[in-house]
């Protein structure tokens, strides 16, 4: 499958690394052009045991790729994964502002049924708020266009992510609709190795 990640930061970079591992083809978005060159320079800017193993293997058999633009990212998805931070306020809250952006842009950008996973850590009901945000932006549209909102959020110790990513002891994946449920538990099923290598944007066969 085609998976676009919005977000390079911890979350973002260990599951588009592990899921392109698992044989998706994954382009990342991220707003800054210095960390994107860090990316495709096979750098990475966060500390996580192979993680970086990982980033250049990955970006070298072309399954993992890093740009600015959504629209290059959104090219083809199947799933969108929104891994942008939520910071607490001083009353504890978290500021939803950058999941509401990502979003919007989402909701103006998308050009093809998706599926938008929430990946950031949010509170509940977040999904019913991204879920009116892609409706508001396609309805001003006039664009007839089919998605779903997933929550996923990530159970990712640091230290052990990758390890927790590709052989987790919990996982949280809450789709609404039939056709959610269907598509979204095959991105996260490895392939085997002499698929992996294949150049086809096919990743995890449904069964």
């Amino acid at each position: 499958m085609n998976v676009c990640i919005v977000g390079t930061g911890y979350v973002g970079l260990v599951t588009a690394a592990c899921l392109s591992e698992m044989g998706n083809h994954v382009r990342c978005v991220d707003v800054s052009q210095e960390v994107v060159d860090t990316l495709r320079a096979g750098r990475i800017h966060i500390f996580e045991p192979g993680l970086d193993e990982l980033v250049r293997r990955n970006s070298a058999e072309g399954r993992l790729m890093f740009t600015t633009s959504l629209a290059e990212g959104l090219a083809g998805a199947e799933f969108a994964f929104i891994c942008v931070g939520t910071p607490s306020g001083s009353d504890g809250v978290c500021d939803l502002c950058y999941v509401d952006a990502v979003a919007e842009q989402i909701g103006r950008a998308m050009s093809a049924p998706l599926i938008v996973v929430n990946k950031s850590t949010v509170p509940v009901g977040t999904a019913d708020r991204v879920r009116a945000i892609l409706g508001r932006e396609l309805a001003a549209r006039k664009a007839g266009i089919e998605f779903d909102v997933v929550s996923n959020p990530e159970f990712l110790k640091e230290g052990d992510a990758v390890k927790d990513f590709m052989k987790p002891t919990a996982s949280s994946w809450a789709p609404r609709t039939p056709r959610a449920r269907r598509c979204s538990r095959p991105c996260t099923r490895p392939l085997p190795a002499a698929a992996r290598s294949s150049s086809s944007w096919a990743c995890a066969a449904r069964r």
